[in-house]
């Protein structure tokens, strides 16, 4: 039972935020609404589609073709079709609008360094582990991981960035097509931030007793809150609640951050067990009370 006065500290924090962002004012740092400068940022780093702008900050799609129509009628972004999917639109900002980001940052930077600059060095460390905590418990209260139909758009759309991303980071070219295919799932699973997708992650069965996690991803702007440690306690309960007594997976060289998350979650390095051309690295991890307790995730 959450109590009248939680609600009213809450309630509180949330006016002092917004008040100190700026976020009252008709114009997001004396320059144009908070939402369409956020609506800029989401385009600024690559580029992205619509339904990207749209999943990443949980807008209405009305609400957010009005926000486009507004930029690209002032000059800051341009609509062409995506090279991908041509039935698909992909935004970009023109030099105008990379103009106006590179303003926005700069502000922003200095209302940031505004923020500490009262403080001293112990203050500021406190007030940053204080903003770090609040980020991860409030993901920890909007983030919602449920099983998935790997064909509706949500999967669709998750597993369009996981190629792109491993396409773009791997240091050997990939091909999709030589992947090992992740088929005969168990269980599809996606992540979602106030409603909206935001991670994904695979399980089927290798061989009796044992589990496979795979397509394990977690959206950019969503990385740093925990979500891809939860998926992965996600995806090992499916594991164990089909009666697997340990779960395997394998990644690439090039993505550090995930070989460091699986060995603090327990995984250890195993000999190669698959002939994917693109793994590098492969963990196996016993699922022991999980594997006792059986109950998949819901």
């Amino acid at each position: 039972m959450v109590s009248e006065r939680d609600i009213a500290l809450v309630r509180s924090f949330n006016r002092l935020v917004t008040r100190q962002v700026g976020a009252l004012n008709d114009r997001y740092l004396g320059h144009r609404p908070l939402g369409e400068s956020r609506v800029l940022f989401e385009i600024a780093a690559g580029g992205a589609t619509p339904r990207d702008v749209r999943a990443r900050l949980g807008l209405d799609s009305g609400y957010l073709s009005r926000m486009l129509a507004a930029l690209e009628r002032d000059g800051l972004i341009e609509v062409e079709p995506d090279p991908a999917d041509r039935r698909t639109r992909r935004l970009r900002l023109t030099a105008a609008g990379e103009a106006e980001v590179r303003e926005l940052d700069r502000i922003s930077d200095e209302l940031a360094a505004s923020a500490l600059a009262p403080l001293d060095a112990e203050q500021r460390e406190r007030l940053l582990r204080a903003q770090g905590e609040v980020r991860r418990l409030l993901a920890v209260s909007m983030v919602t991981i449920e099983r998935e139909d790997p064909a509706s758009p949500d999967a669709r759309w998750c597993l369009g960035h996981y190629f792109a991303e491993v396409s773009e980071r791997f240091e050997d070219p990939f091909d999709p097509a030589r992947t090992l295919p992740a088929d005969d799932l168990d269980a599809f699973l996606v992540a979602r931030l106030s409603g909206q997708p935001a991670a994904c992650g695979a399980l089927k069965t290798l061989e009796p007793g044992v589990g496979e996690i795979m397509r394990m991803w977690v959206d950019r702007p969503h990385r740093g809150l925990g979500i891809g440690a939860r998926m992965l306690a996600a995806l090992e309960r499916e594991s164990a609640g089909r009666g697997h007594r340990s779960v395997r997976l394998y990644t690439n060289r090039s993505l550090a951050e995930a070989q460091t998350m699986y060995r603090a979650r327990g995984y250890a390095e195993i000999p190669r067990y698959n002939d994917d051309p693109y793994a590098s690295f492969f963990f196996e991890k016993p699922l022991g009370e999980l594997a006792r307790d059986r109950r998949p995730c819901t």
